[in-house]
């Protein structure tokens, strides 16, 4: 079995290419992680920062049981989401008076600067497929604070906290 040197596994989380001089493949090995703005655990794919990308992110994100996230808008930038697992409640609009619950299978579209709020409800967590138009990914995040009418989920902590 061929085995891969610790040196070159760091190599591949890290490319040596500057943003948009990608001319080759280039593969990110998944184990490392982030805590975003959002306040879930992201795990690292593809962005500006580890492949060069230059008009897209695409990323694992994990909600653990009883925990939600940040209220939040991505400015200028759409989102594409796919639940690989769980179910997740996702507040979302103008005001965060909308309220659509995503089970694993479904696929969501976020427009540009549309606020949402993902909450895991549950006793599974949830693992989903996030793709971006924002290649850096967490500079178009803005946090927003929670809406009165939904105070009650200050009692969920939030899932990177």
């Amino acid at each position: 079995m061929l085995r891969v040197s610790d040196m070159w596994e760091r190599a591949l989380h890290t490319p040596a290419v500057a943003p948009g001089q990608a001319s080759e493949v280039i593969v990110i090995r998944s184990g490392s992680s982030y805590e975003g703005k959002q306040g879930m655990s992201l795990a690292t794919g593809v962005s500006s920062q580890s492949a060069g990308a230059q008009g897209l992110c695409l990323h694992l994100v994990m909600i653990p049981p009883g925990t939600r996230g940040v209220p939040h808008v991505h400015e200028g930038h759409e989102s594409a989401i796919y639940t690989v697992s769980g179910e997740t409640e996702v507040w979302h609009g103008e005001g965060l008076m909308q309220r659509t619950v995503v089970r694993a299978g479904d696929f969501m579209y976020v427009p540009p600067g549309i606020a949402h709020l993902p909450v895991n409800r549950s006793d599974v967590l949830t693992v989903a497929v996030v793709a971006r138009t924002d290649p850096q990914e967490q500079e178009s995040v803005v946090t927003l604070d929670l809406p009165p009418h939904l105070a009650d989920l200050d009692e969920f902590p939030v899932a990177s906290q």
